[in-house]
């Protein structure tokens, strides 16, 4: 197994084994989308996006394809596509950055610190420095439309429950007791 490969499957493995939600695609290494919420503190909050994530064959001498799969207003991610406009991962990435670095730093920090002198939609930088609390207001109903839980096929944090956690006694409705008999004294 070539050196490529084994660091994407650990990459992998390691963003798996973190806080986000992963989703191969035609169980495959190089394509899989990844669940992101957005940064608190920030307008994006409270919004989820699908992810999608394309390592080339080079990975990691080559950096990721990064692509927004819903909606998301941001001067530097191109509305139609979903592309991300990211010096870092297009232009100054380096094999010691890994995959978790890319959902736990460069992500957010784009989402904080938006670039509209560079912009994929025109439209959005142009808000953004004409009007910065509409633009922070687009980009709250842009959240509430096209980034709920359920856009993303996530269920939302208070209503998951894991199947394999314990049953409490009140929800336990079971007979065994009566089939049983008394225990012995």
């Amino acid at each position: 197994m070539s050196s490529p490969t084994k660091r994407r499957e650990m990459d992998l493995m390691k963003l798996m084994m973190s806080d986000y939600k992963v989703e191969t695609i035609n169980d495959g290494m190089q394509e899989f989308y990844v669940h992101f919420h957005g940064p608190n503190d920030s307008p994006y909050h409270g919004g989820v996006w699908k992810i999608k994530v394309e390592l080339p064959d080079a990975y990691p001498y080559k950096s990721p394809s990064i692509g927004f799969v819903n909606k998301i207003y941001h001067p530097n991610v191109d509305e139609m596509s979903g592309s991300v406009c990211l010096d870092v991962i297009n232009q100054t990435w380096s094999p010691m950055f890994d995959l978790v670095n890319v959902f736990e730093v460069f992500i957010p920090q784009l989402l904080l610190y938006p670039n509209p002198s560079d912009p994929l939609n025109g439209e959005a930088a142009a808000l953004m420095m004409r009007d910065r609390i509409a633009y922070e207001q687009r980009v709250k109903e842009y959240c509430q439309t096209y980034a709920k839980p359920e856009d993303v096929g996530a269920v939302p944090e208070e209503e998951e429950k894991s199947s394999d956690e314990e049953v409490s006694e009140n929800e336990y409705d079971s007979s065994d007791e009566a089939v049983a008999g008394a225990v012995d004294p």
